[in-house]
């Protein structure tokens, strides 16, 4: 039984010279209100889609069988990863990320866990039909030989220790693993997605093999079923614990653009946690080789999130190519989300300077003032403050451009979980959230 079978069977101007006067006041009388100025048009959604409930097991196992014993009630989810036009009005490529994952407390020691372990990334043709989200197609994203990567952890040391669904049993750590965000197609028909635990940028072919996995120099990951090439900056080893790759853009040249979630922990994890400043890198498709870096500044944490204080909380969770070197970079928090504008440019590339040298002090990650220590922070423009649109979804991590003047936004249900020991009742089943994968679509008052 195909995916789509599955989702069929469960989801249910300013006023010209000579206008006569008359007119003129009409317009005025109809555009005003009680003789103050006409309010401007704000950003609205326009339209809202949701993604039924499809088994996470059958889905699973009608592209790779037996990968899944026991799904835990889990529906599938986490689609919202990120988003890219399919070429059809409507449609759009979806990624998963690693799975249905939390955390628990152990004798006061946060446990990451993974409930479905079987659980394969996929890359998810979407069709938006009315109030409804459909799955069109499904690439289960496989190794050389043909085996799911899985989404668990690679390496011990490096990454979190994967545990069960109750955190009481250690699982196997698995050099495939991928937790994989973005992704845009190539002209051929393959895909690139970036990854958090390398973090890695990912080639995969048109029907979901890994062709190539791109990681730092010095990342020395072995044992993987697919070829590992070390082509990254050596630097982003230092990347946070769960924060790597998230955002991927596709410039018209076909350059990719990758985004850092969050600072990277230089010279520590305290310095990373309190840092504003955080990373795109500019890589060559046809070169395999990252040819500019570029340094981002976020906001304030409480000018994205008023409610918020933890400047941790910030990441970057996706950019949009909007011209040859023109981007829309989304900074957020799981409660808020502002858009911003920026333009790459050579003056701006501080690719193999004194910053990724990590014994520089005080790292990039350390300047309170980057401009001032000569670095050339990527000027932004604010676009849209998410936080103020009615019927935007928290958490979103996919933005798609649909034309102009309207995005398509994606939020990320976690597969309905939360964190905690009460995310499973006593007999293992999901305690469903309730948050389902949301797709809006936004109209912007003057484009972009």
């Amino acid at each position: 039984m195909s995916p789509h079978d599955l989702v069929r069977r469960r989801v249910r101007r300013p006023v010209a010279a000579g206008v006569p006067l008359a007119m003129v006041v009409a317009l005025v009388a109809a555009g005003t209100a009680a003789g103050a100025p006409a309010k401007a048009e704000a950003a609205h959604v326009t339209r809202t889609a949701t993604l039924g409930d499809i088994p996470l097991g059958a889905f699973s196992n009608a592209l790779l069988p037996g990968t899944v014993v026991n799904d835990r009630g889990v529906d599938l989810g986490g689609i919202g990863s990120d988003i890219y036009p399919a070429g059809r009005k409507g449609e759009y490529w979806t990624v998963t990320d690693r799975g249905p994952n939390g955390q628990i407390k152990v004798s006061g020691t946060k446990r990451r866990t993974f409930p479905v372990p079987g659980f394969d990334p996929a890359i998810v043709k979407i069709r938006v039909s009315g109030d409804k989200v459909k799955v069109l197609d499904a690439l289960p994203i496989t190794t050389s030989s043909g085996k799911a990567v899985t989404g668990l952890s690679n390496q011990q040391g490096r990454d979190e220790a994967p545990y069960s669904y109750d955190a009481q049993t250690a699982l196997s750590y698995n050099p495939n693993g991928l937790d994989t965000e973005g992704i845009v197609r190539a002209g051929d028909g393959s895909f690139w997605l970036v990854d958090e635990y390398g973090p890695s940028l990912v080639h995969v072919s048109a029907r979901g093999k890994v062709l190539t996995r791109y990681v730092p120099k010095g990342l020395h990951l072995t044992g993987a079923d697919y070829p590992v090439v070390e082509a990254l900056p050596a630097v982003l080893l230092h990347r946070k614990i769960n924060r790597g790759f998230e955002g991927l853009a596709q410039l018209p040249g076909g350059d990719l653009v990758m985004a850092l979630q969050s600072p990277l922990s230089l010279p520590d994890g305290d310095a990373g946690d309190a840092s504003l400043n955080t990373r795109l890198l500019r890589f060559s498709t046809k070169k395999k080789a990252v040819t500019a870096e570029y340094a981002y500044r976020f906001d304030p944490v409480n000018v994205v999130d008023p409610g918020e204080d933890d400047t941790s909380e910030l990441k970057i969770s996706s950019v949009v190519a909007v011209g040859d070197d023109r981007l829309l970079v989304e900074e957020r928090t799981d409660k808020a989300a502002r858009l911003q504008v920026v333009k790459l440019s050579r003056k701006s590339d501080i690719l193999g300077g004194r910053y990724d040298d990590d014994s520089t002090s005080p790292s990039l990650e350390q300047l309170d003032d980057p401009a001032a220590s000569g670095v050339p922070v990527l000027a932004k423009k604010l676009v849209v403050d998410l936080g103020t649109v009615s019927g935007v979804p928290q958490k979103i991590e996919g933005i798609a451009r649909v034309d102009h003047d309207t995005l398509a936004l994606v939020n990320d249900n976690d597969f309905g979980m939360t964190d905690g020991a009460g995310a499973f009742d006593a007999q293992g089943r999901l305690v469903d959230s309730g948050i389902k994968t949301t797709v809006v679509y936004l109209k912007l008052p003057h484009g972009i």
